[in-house]
């Protein structure tokens, strides 16, 4: 089975607000070890009430599973963009356990009402067993859950304002730079002016000289035309 393939087909009618996943995911570890305490010790009661109070508590898990996994799907979506790559593949791979742990919750509730059927032992330690497997999938989840908030930063407020602290910093550099760029062509306009004026002083300098020049050689000929 091709994991990537593996979705649920249905979409809440409404917006989930982010941030309600992590105190979902906490009822979702803790309903099913009250599950299994309360299973082992029916294995010597044998008390019909305890297997009814169990089948509850594995609706109640099958409940939050799904609300953990909407809560999971709009704060994945909140932290996608600021994650590296790895840390977005790794939240790809949450999601799917997520969702395999969704049919799996509901897969409890079906197995726990056809062992109730049976009320003899190799039943409830059957589902014992399987509650266990279930458990050992969910605490792999949260501690896959803590490595991208703690390793990758998912949906960390520390690290959100890190981000927006770099960006407006970006964006500083940014006009520092195109304020560098209109003073070094301000610059490079000032000596061209500079220059073309010193040009035209030159200029003007070399007439002066060229006019006194004349002029002298006029005076000298007069001089010698008076002699």
């Amino acid at each position: 089975m091709n994991l990537s393939e593996l979705t649920i087909p249905f979409e809440l009618p409404f917006d989930v607000p982010v941030g309600l996943h992590s105190p979902i995911v906490h009822f979702a570890v803790a309903i099913p070890v009250v599950i299994i305490l309360l299973e082992f010790i029916n294995i010597f009661f044998k008390r019909r009430a305890l297997s009814v109070f169990s089948l509850f508590l594995t609706l109640v898990v099958a409940t939050v599973m799904v609300g953990a996994y909407y809560s999971g799907v709009a704060d994945g979506q909140e932290a996608y963009d600021m994650l590296i790559n790895a840390g977005k593949e790794e939240l790809k791979e949450h999601k799917q356990l997520g969702i395999i742990l969704v049919y799996a919750s509901l897969a409890l509730v079906v197995l726990k009402l056809f062992f109730m059927l049976f009320r003899g032992a190799v039943s409830r330690v059957l589902f014992l067993i399987i509650t266990f497997v279930f458990i050992g999938a969910i605490f792999k989840q949260g501690h896959d859950g803590g490595e991208l908030v703690y390793e990758y930063g998912a949906n960390s407020i520390a690290l959100q304002k890190a981000i927006e602290a770099n960006d407006d910093l970006k964006d500083e550099i940014e006009e520092l730079k195109s304020e560098c760029e209109e003073l070094r062509k301000s610059k490079a306009t000032n000596v061209v002016e500079k220059s073309e004026s010193n040009d035209e002083i030159d200029t003007q300098d070399s007439s002066s000289n060229n006019s006194m020049e004349v002029e002298s050689s006029v005076e000298s000929g007069d001089d010698s035309n008076a002699s």
